[in-house]
């Protein structure tokens, strides 16, 4: 074999392996009907990259049982955002004064319908309440904790 083919293999090695190692760690979520995610306990690694992908498996129309996943920082108070979150039919239930507690969301979701969203683990190890800000669906308990350590 000759040096350049050996170091033109070797490069496509390093670059094929460099984008599996920054390729984002895939967690599937389903929502239904009955208001429940199928995940409420997510464990990550400090800078991590995880893709979220929310699937609501439901068959109500979106007005009536719309779904989404909303990460918000540590120490947020998740009862009164998605108090605040009832009034926000404009923006897909993300109150607009509180926004700046939300670290990633997907789209509202209606029947069999998926949306996804990628983001980056906090550098703060620490406890980060998710919830569907969908009205009082985080009341009834769609809701969970990504522990980031």
């Amino acid at each position: 074999m000759k040096l350049s083919s050996l170091v033109s293999s070797a490069a496509l090695f390093i670059s094929a392996a460099a984008f599996a190692a920054a390729a984002p760690r895939v967690i599937e979520i389903t929502a239904n009907d009955a208001m429940k995610f199928s995940v409420t306990a997510i464990e990550a690694k400090v800078g991590e990259e995880i893709k979220i992908v929310l699937t609501n498996a439901g068959t109500l129309p979106k007005e009536a049982m719309g779904h989404n996943f909303v990460l918000l920082k540590a120490g947020s108070d998740v009862n009164a955002f998605s108090v605040a979150a009832m009034t926000a039919r404009a923006t897909e239930f993300i109150p607009e004064s509180l926004k700046d507690q939300v670290i990633a969301k997907t789209a509202l979701l209606g029947p069999r319908k998926s949306g996804e969203v990628t983001f980056t683990v906090p550098t703060t190890p620490g406890d980060y309440p998710f919830l569907c800000s969908f009205p009082a669906h985080y009341q009834v308990g769609m809701k969970g904790v990504l522990s980031v350590r």
